[in-house]
């Protein structure tokens, strides 16, 4: 009997053991489960306070003596800082042709100059470091379209005269404007073909106008807003994103066209069947990062054609084109000095990348005829 209470005994303490190990190894096994997940989370913690951290304290790239430009988000000269830039008007017949210095040019706007002719059109180039310029042009004359476009850049429109039209928009308090008087070179044709910006002649102008070559007090820089350099532009995510190699502007004068370049991810820009080459600068050819495209009501003042487009507006169709791709946005502006902006269709302001614009301004009644492929 005693043996036998024994084997009892012994069995129960040998059951309690096994259980107390069990219980000690479930502990171990718990306290081993929660390190490894303090770990983890301590790991990815750090993780992500490395990566604020990084963001935090990475600082926008300074370089000595040199500032991006407001225009195009590339590195000039800090001297031009304040500088205002020109909008000069550039005739664009083909008789006009080749066109010095376009391509030193950081914006250029294109649009209709008259309803006659074809609707033919013309540049108006915006630039900022217009003291390097040696020969620029031709210039001709101006439209009150281009008056309420260069005020919201703080621009100083350089032109040579233009129709009874213009009068009211050269009186108003935000226009500066360089009207003739710059020089005539001899190139074999009509009178009308032969005036350029050349070496000295805007300080003369300028001058005698008495104007001031910084950015008046009222004048935000902020106009384009630029994506960092190292985070181009991703339109890949837009649902209305195609494809944009080849554009095609309902131009029929001149056909204007821009042609992406995937090697350089620029646009290159030709009309009258061929390739827009600058003389002034080795015969490079007009090209641009950024293409900016509006749909543009517009009202005609007589029988000349001569005419306005409503360059106020809100919510107006338009596309963002870049590295090869396009997305529809909408266009708002809502005074002469306001600056035009760029919306998605979701409503949220577009970004752009580093480098030149194309602005080109389209008739509404054109607009199903743009080609974008």
């Amino acid at each position: 009997m005693k043996k036998r209470t024994l084997q009892l005994l012994a069995i129960l303490a040998l059951s309690f053991s096994l259980a107390a190990c069990g219980e000690e190894a479930s502990v171990e096994n718990n306290k081993v489960s929660e390190k490894a997940e303090t770990e983890i989370e301590t790991e990815t913690e750090t993780e992500i306070e490395t990566e604020t951290a990084a963001d935090e304290s990475e600082e926008p790239e300074t370089r000595e003596g040199m500032y991006r430009s407001e225009l195009t988000n590339e590195w000039i000269d800090e001297a031009l800082k304040d500088q205002r830039p020109i909008a000069v008007m550039v005739d664009n017949e083909k008789t006009a042709l080749p066109h010095y210095g376009l391509t030193q040019a950081d914006v250029v706007y294109e649009m209709m100059n008259s309803t006659k002719n074809g609707k033919i059109t013309r540049f108006m180039a915006l630039v900022k470091d217009w003291e390097s310029l040696e020969q620029f042009g031709s210039i001709r004359s101006a439209r009150p379209t281009n008056f309420l476009l260069a005020a919201e850049w703080n621009a100083m429109l350089v032109h040579d005269g233009g129709p009874v039209y213009i009068d009211e928009y050269v009186a108003q308090p935000y226009t500066d404007n360089l009207s003739g008087g710059f020089s005539r070179v001899n190139n074999g044709k009509a009178y009308e073909f032969t005036e350029y910006i050349c070496t000295g002649d805007l300080e003369k102008r300028i001058k005698a106008y008495g104007y001031s070559t910084e950015y008046s007090d009222s004048f935000g820089d902020a106009h384009y807003n630029f994506a960092s350099e190292n985070k181009p532009v991703d339109l890949s995510q837009n649902a209305s994103l195609s494809t944009a190699e080849v554009i095609e502007f309902p131009f029929p004068h001149n056909g204007s066209t821009l042609t992406y370049d995937a090697e350089t991810q620029l646009y290159y820009y030709s009309e009258y069947g061929s390739a827009h080459l600058d003389p002034q600068n080795d015969n490079a050819q007009l090209c641009f990062k950024n293409v900016l495209i509006q749909s543009c009501a517009y009202s005609v003042y007589d029988e000349n054609g001569y005419m306005i487009f409503h360059v106020y507006g809100d919510k107006q169709p338009g596309y963002y084109i870049t590295n090869g791709e396009a997305i529809e946005i909408t266009w708002t502006k809502v005074s002469a000095t306001d600056t035009t902006r760029y919306y998605d269709m979701d409503g949220n302001e577009i970004t752009i990348n580093t480098g030149k614009t194309y602005v080109g301004i389209v008739p509404s009644e054109d607009w199903s005829d743009l080609v974008i492929k």
